[in-house]
């Protein structure tokens, strides 16, 4: 193989690389720890102010810079939000149309509840394949199927 041939193809490896997505597993996801929180366009609170999130909506964290972190929301929307308006805490947020709460991890389990578009559930343990298990703020824990939820 020529030169320029290892070269084209080496290229074409580091431009793959670049382009794949990271896995599911090494994304972020922080949720919303204040009453309200202002996201906007730049970080700083000069910048433009481009909507408010509630208490335990989930974000993707993007990229963190002193006291700002740019998140993406569960419409796939960018914005900063400031630091202290972050928790730790792991939530998602019902994105089927109907969310289905289930007693074991499987299709087969007994329904528990049935939750509507954007209810906020508290993450009880991380997902174990394709099922999480969660609270809602009743106090119902059951499994969620990941394909119906964001913050995962």
């Amino acid at each position: 193989m020529s030169f320029r041939a290892r070269t084209a193809a080496a290229a074409a490896v580091l431009a793959a690389a670049v382009l794949v997505p990271a896995p599911a597993s090494a994304q972020e996801f922080r949720s919303v720890g204040e009453p309200a929180a202002i996201l906007y366009d730049a970080p700083s609170v000069k910048a433009k102010r481009l909507w408010v999130l509630s208490r335990g909506y989930p974000v993707q964290v993007s990229v963190s810079i002193e006291g700002w972190t740019k998140v993406r929301d569960a419409t796939g929307g960018l914005a900063w939000i400031e630091n202290r308006s972050l928790s730790s805490a792991r939530t998602v947020l019902v994105r089927a149309t109907m969310g289905t709460l289930r007693d074991s991890p499987s299709e087969l389990g007994a329904v528990l509840l049935r939750v509507g578009r954007d209810v906020v559930l508290d993450m009880v343990e991380p997902p174990v394949g394709e099922w999480v298990r969660v609270r809602h703020r009743d106090g119902a824990v059951g499994f969620i199927h990941v394909n119906q939820v964001f913050g995962l």
